[in-house]
């Protein structure tokens, strides 16, 4: 019997062994083409509308029918994935002196930080094209079904008179914890209206298996995790592994019967 308990403690304990493979920090365009590369698979769904992933070869495109998109102006751009700063560029760079002296390009060149924030792939998630150039630089907020626009099916609305973005439930978390992670580690501000909401996205949209395993992917490369999505991945990993201890433990029994 003490075999089987010892057993069980070992599966209880999560497993995040990770090989890593390159700690030097990534600048926008690696990190788009590692995100490309080594994260996203075919068949992914990107983050604002739910819409498949097609993969050719280098090549992003979304299948727009199968989650019932609803073009808004761009067709051509709606049609292919593009990778969103979570964080837009110029909020956190605004924050930073080199923005004064020449913005994005100016901080790009001679900020390594703003270069590390800029390459952070933890801030980086595939979406539609379209989406991502009509939210651009908005907040994000909460958008009645009566304002702002859709996009069909998608699930995100945008609403350009109160400059408010609005993602679908099953990104909102993401979205919190992303925010999250950049006020610790870069010690970005976040208002408190802004934390409110994060704090509610986050409990509505809990972390999910996906998220876990972008996660570790990403800290494989960066080694650096999100430690709010590590901590819930680590509660989730717990928790399987209690269930597969207990599998275990009834089949092991069983053989005494």
């Amino acid at each position: 019997m003490k075999s089987v308990l010892l057993a069980v403690s070992l599966l209880v304990l999560p497993n995040f062994a990770i090989a890593f493979v390159d700690s030097s920090p990534m600048n926008f365009s690696e990190t788009k083409r590692f995100l490309k590369e080594k994260v996203i698979k075919d068949g992914d769904l990107d983050y604002y509308c739910g819409c498949p992933i097609v993969k050719t070869g280098k090549k992003l495109t979304v299948d727009l029918q199968v989650c019932g998109y609803q073009v808004r102006k761009n067709k051509e751009r709606a049609s292919r994935v593009e990778f969103e700063h979570v964080i837009p560029a110029s909020f956190f760079g605004q924050q930073l002196k080199c923005w004064q002296g020449g913005g994005r390009k100016k901080c790009t060149s001679s900020d390594p930080k703003f270069s590390a924030m800029e390459g952070d792939p933890h801030n980086l998630i595939p979406v539609v094209g379209e989406v991502n150039g009509d939210r651009g630089s908005m907040k994000y907020g909460m958008i009645a079904n009566a304002d702002g626009f859709g996009y069909g099916q998608c699930g995100s609305r945008v609403d350009f008179k109160s400059d408010v973005f609005m993602p679908r439930k099953n990104a909102m978390g993401d979205i919190a914890r992303i925010n999250f992670y950049f006020n610790a580690r870069y010690g970005m501000q976040i208002s408190k209206q802004q934390q409110q909401l994060f704090q509610s996205w986050s409990r509505l949209d809990p972390v999910d298996k996906r998220e876990c395993a972008r996660d570790i992917v990403i800290a494989a490369k960066t080694r650096t995790s999100n430690s709010f999505v590590q901590s819930a991945c680590s509660r989730l990993s717990a928790k399987q592994s209690v269930r597969e201890g207990f599998a275990y433990v009834r089949r092991t029994m069983s053989n005494f019967h």
